[in-house]
């Protein structure tokens, strides 16, 4: 007769291998989480301020393939308004006017490009009320311009795009690699 035992074998885990499993992964969630994220707001923040740079782009290329001034603003009923953490829109003017460039006149008017509102709770903060590009390509309003987008979990991560007077546009990068971007003139990115 042959003895069956040293056949009989169970295969599984024991109660205490299950539990040692189940601490490992929870120590590693728990070192893992919080930079994953760190890494989606960042990621988010990197979308939109590529997503604003195009903006400004086409703004910008429009002015200068349609010969007439082109405005990016916050539209709200047709004027632009003061809340750029709305939809965003880049329409040409009839009439190369500064005064014309404050409203969009859907008759004589065309909108170009629209960029979708901030997420809630997120900050794009701009210096000026309005952006106009003249068809020269340069800014209309004389004066040089800076968005900030400040991300309501963690401000550390903001960014910026700046438009010079030539109506060229730049993004700020982490040029001393501290993890805080900085500007052209190698100044931290700061939300106010």
């Amino acid at each position: 007769m042959k003895d069956n035992s040293l056949n009989n074998h169970t295969t599984g885990f024991t109660l205490i291998e299950l539990l040692v499993g189940i601490a490992i992964l929870g120590i590693i969630s728990a070192i893992a989480i919080p930079n994953l994220n760190k890494f989606m707001v960042q990621t988010r923040v990197d979308n939109e301020i590529s997503e604003l740079h195009r903006l400004l782009l086409s703004a910008r290329n429009t002015a200068i393939n349609t010969g007439k001034n082109v405005t990016l603003c916050p539209l709200s009923s047709n004027v632009c308004g003061a809340n750029w953490q709305n939809e965003l829109s880049v329409f040409t003017n009839s009439d190369n006017s500064l005064a014309n460039s404050l409203s969009y006149n859907s008759v004589n008017e065309k909108i170009i490009k629209v960029k979708s509102s901030s997420k809630i709770g997120d900050n794009l903060q701009f210096n000026q009320n309005i952006i106009v590009f003249s068809p020269t390509g340069r800014l209309a309003t004389g004066v040089g311009s800076r968005f900030t987008y400040c991300p309501k979990d963690n401000v550390s991560l903001a960014r910026r795009v700046e438009v010079s007077l030539s109506g060229r546009v730049y993004s700020s990068s982490d040029s001393d690699n501290d993890g805080h971007d900085e500007d052209r003139n190698g100044v931290d990115v700061v939300c106010i």
